[in-house]
C-alpha cells in the first residue's frame, strides 16, 4: 500500500472508542513464558480460507512484510491457511504449538471452535492476537474494523441507492455466516438502520460465506416473492453479491436492483464500474495487518502494546482485550479512484480490462 494507506493507519490509532476504555493501563503486555530478546521472532499467522481474495492477497503478505520491518527483518512469519475448517485450524494451532512459535495471529474459523486451542497456546505461554474476527478464548489483543459500523455503512448505501422506492417492494438480506462473530455484527448494523425503513422479504443466513449457496437463496428468494418485487438486496460481502447477481440475471431481473458488498474484492469493483452492483465496503487492509504485526511482536517480547490497542473490547469468555478497530470506506462508482485506485490496491489497468473498458472510460478511469 502506498503513504495513503500508512495516513489511514494513523487515523484509525486517533479513533476515539471511550465507550469500550482505554487500554493503556495493565494487562497491556501478555503472561508469556517464551519472551524472546532481540528480533528473532516467530510469529505463526492462521488466515481462514481462501475464497475471499483478500487473504492471500493482502493479509497475508503485509503481515509478513510488517514483521519483517518491525524486527530488522529477522522475524518469520510461518504461516497456514485452514481453507474454511475449523477442525484443521485447530490442528494448526496445535502445530504451530509444537514448533514453538512465540506469538500467534489469528483469523478464526469459528470464533468459539478455536477456543480451547487459544487456551493451549496461552498454556504453552504463547500470546494470541485475535486477527480480523473476535475469536474467543484468552486472547492477549484483538484488532479489526469496526464491524457493526460496516453493516450501517452498507444500509446506508442501500437506502440512498432506493430513495423514494425503499418501501415499493421487498428487500433480500443475505448475511454471513453464523461461525463468524462479524457476520453478527454486520447483520446488527445493517439492521439498525435499515429496519422500518424497507420490506425485508427475505433473510438469508449464507453457509460458510459461499457464494454458491448465496445464488442459491437468492434464487429461492425470487421464486418466494416474485422476480418483480426485489427492489434490493443487502449482501454482506463482495463474493456473494457476485453470486446473487448471478441469481438475479438468470431469473431475467431486469434493470438490477442496487446491491451491496463488502472487502473491494477485484470483482466486485469491477461490477460497480459496470453498474451491476451498487457498493462494496473497502477496508485498508495495511492499517489492520500493520497493528496486528505491532501487537504481536510486541507481546512476543513481553512489551506493552497500550500505543497500538487504543481502546478495549469484549469477548463472550474474555473482558477488556485490548483493541485497536478501524474505520471503513463506503466504495462507489464515484470513489474508484480514490479509494481502491489511490492506495495501489488495484491499478485502473487491473480493473479496466476490455469487458469494462467503455464504463471505464466513462467514470475517467483510463
Amino acid at each position: 500500500m502506498r503513504r495513503a494507506a500508512v495516513a489511514v493507519a494513523a487515523g484509525a490509532m486517533a479513533v476515539s472508542l471511550a465507550a469500550c476504555g482505554s487500554a493503556k493501563e495493565s494487562g497491556n503486555k501478555a503472561d508469556a513464558t517464551n519472551t524472546v530478546k532481540g528480533n528473532a521472532i516467530k510469529v505463526g499467522l492462521l488466515l481462514p480460507e481462501n475464497q475471499t481474495a483478500r487473504y492471500e492477497k493482502f493479509d497475508k503478505p503485509l503481515i509478513e512484510k510488517a514483521v519483517k520491518d518491525l524486527t530488522a527483518g529477522k522475524g518469520e512469519v510461518v504461516y497456514a491457511n485452514a481453507k474454511q475448517d475449523a477442525t484443521t485450524q485447530n490442528s494448526q494451532i496445535d502445530t504451530m504449538i509444537t514448533n514453538k512459535v512465540n506469538v500467534l495471529i489469528i483469523d478464526a474459523v469459528d470464533s468459539k471452535a478455536i477456543a480451547g486451542s487459544v487456551k493451549k497456546a496461552k498454556d504453552a505461554g504463547i500470546p494470541v492476537v485475535a486477527y480480523d474476527r473476535l475469536a474467543e478464548g484468552p486472547i492477549d489483543a484483538y484488532t479489526s474494523f469496526d464491524n457493526e459500523e460496516v453493516g450501517k455503512v452498507q444500509g446506508k448505501a442501500l437506502l440512498e441507492a432506493l430513495g423514494d422506492k425503499a418501501k415499493d417492494g421487498q428487500i433480500v438480506m443475505m448475511n454471513g455466516s453464523v461461525t463468524d462473530p462479524n457476520a453478527a455484527l454486520f447483520k446488527k448494523g445493517a439492521h439498525s438502520v435499515l429496519d422500518g425503513k424497507v420490506n425485508i422479504g427475505k433473510e438469508y443466513d449464507t453457509v460458510e460465506w459461499k457464494p454458491e449457496n448465496a445464488n442459491t437463496n437468492m434464487a429461492a428468494a425470487l421464486t418466494a416473492l416474485g422476480k418483480d418485487k426485489v427492489v434490493g438486496v443487502y449482501s454482506a460481502n463482495d463474493g456473494m453479491a457476485g453470486g446473487i447477481i448471478t441469481a438475479l440475471k438468470a431469473a431475467g431481473v431486469s434493470p438490477l436492483p442496487p446491491v451491496t458488498g463488502q472487502d473491494a474484492e477485484l470483482a466486485g469493483v469491477q461490477r460497480i464500474v459496470a453498474g451491476e452492483q451498487f457498493m462494496s465496503v473497502y477496508k485498508p487492509y495495511a492499517p489492520e495487518a500493520e497493528a496486528a504485526a505491532k501487537m504481536a511482536v510486541a507481546l512476543a517480547k513481553g512489551d506493552s502494546i497500550a500505543t497500538t490497542a487504543t481502546a478495549k473490547v469484549d469477548s463472550p469468555t474474555t473482558k477488556g482485550v485490548p483493541s485497536l478497530l478501524i474505520p471503513v470506506v463506503s466504495l462507489t462508482k464515484a470513489n474508484v479512484k480514490d479509494t481502491v485506485i489511490r492506495d495501489n490496491v488495484y491499478t485502473a489497468d487491473e480493473i479496466c480490462t476490455d469487458k469494462y473498458a467503455a464504463a471505464c472510460a466513462t467514470l475517467g478511469l483510463k
